[in-house]
């Protein structure tokens, strides 16, 4: 069966990359297995933050905490359910709230080989 289910029990987290806070993130799918998009999920403990240019359209939905996600533009704060869409290219800041923050992510394509 091609068509999966997953938990967040089922991800191994590691630290972002290039980052040295307390930001793990984990991918389920990704260049490996053959699709397009990269799924993920990413934890952040409270007060993190990192600002980076985004090398692919992101997606991150919170599903527990809150995190700000702050550009020349502006900023926006999500909650649980609430979805951030970064597109590639823009120039971010991250952060999480005291309570830190648990997301899914997919992007489009494949972010590892574009932090490569």
């Amino acid at each position: 069966m091609k068509i999966r289910k997953f938990t967040k029990a089922d991800v191994a987290l590691e630290r972002s990359p290039g980052q040295e806070g307390d930001i793990f993130v984990g991918n389920l799918v990704d260049e490996r297995h053959g699709g397009p998009i990269t799924i993920g999920y990413g934890r952040y403990a409270p007060g993190q933050s990192l600002t980076e240019t985004i090398d692919v359209d992101d997606v991150m939905i919170v599903l527990e905490g809150r995190l700000s996600v702050s550009t020349e533009a502006g900023t926006v704060s999500a909650r649980p359910g609430e979805i951030v869409y970064m597109p590639k290219g823009e120039t971010v800041t991250i952060r999480s709230h005291e309570e830190g923050a648990f997301t899914a992510y997919v992007t489009y394509p494949h972010w590892r080989p574009a932090h490569s």
